[in-house]
C-alpha cells in the first residue's frame, strides 16, 4: 500500500459537483492498494499513521498526532499511486489492484484507521471520478509505503 498523507485544514471530495464528504482540519489520505497488497499492510500503516506526530503543539513544534488533536480523516482510493513511469510517457497501472480484490483492502484500512483514532473516518467513492479540493497545511505531504518501511 502506498499512501500520500497532506495535512489539511480542509478536505472534501466532490462527484458531479455534488460534495459527499468534507472535512475540516485533519489529514487527507490517497490510498493506492497493489496487487500484493493484504491485510498485514492495513496492520501496519493504519497505526502508523494515526500516530504520527505532524500536528503542531502549542510551541509549534510537531508533536502532536490526529488523535491528540482530535481532527479528521478523509481516505481517498487513488490507484495512480502505482503507476510505473519507467518505460515511455504513459503510464502503466499493472501493479494497481483491481477493484475485486482492491474494495476490501479498502474497506478494512477505513475500518482500522477508524479503530485507531476513536471515531468514523470520511471516505470518497471507490472507482469513481471524484474532484478533491483541499487547503494543505503547512504544506506537509508524507508519502509512506508499506512495502518500503523506512
Amino acid at each position: 500500500m502506498r499512501v500520500v498523507i497532506q495535512r489539511v485544514r480542509s478536505a472534501s471530495v466532490s462527484i458531479d459537483e455534488q460534495v459527499i464528504s468534507s472535512i475540516g482540519q485533519g489529514l487527507l489520505i490517497l490510498l493506492g492498494i497493489e496487487h500484493d497488497d493484504d491485510t498485514s499492510d492495513v496492520e501496519w500503516l493504519a497505526p502508523k499513521i494515526a500516530g504520527m506526530r505532524i500536528f503542531s503543539d502549542p510551541d509549534g513544534k510537531m508533536n502532536l498526532d490526529i488523535r491528540e488533536l482530535g481532527g479528521d480523516i478523509l481516505v481517498v482510493s487513488q490507484f495512480t499511486l502505482h503507476a510505473a513511469t519507467k518505460k515511455g510517457n504513459r503510464p502503466s497501472f499493472i501493479r494497481a489492484a483491481r477493484p475485486e480484490y482492491a474494495i476490501p483492502l479498502y474497506e478494512n484500512f477505513n475500518e482500522r484507521i477508524s479503530g485507531e483514532i476513536g471515531r468514523p473516518v470520511f471516505t470518497g467513492k471507490f472507482g469513481a471520478m471524484m474532484d478533491i479540493a483541499l487547503v494543505n497545511d503547512g504544506p506537509v505531504t508524507i508519502i509512506v509505503d508499506s512495502k518500503n518501511r523506512e
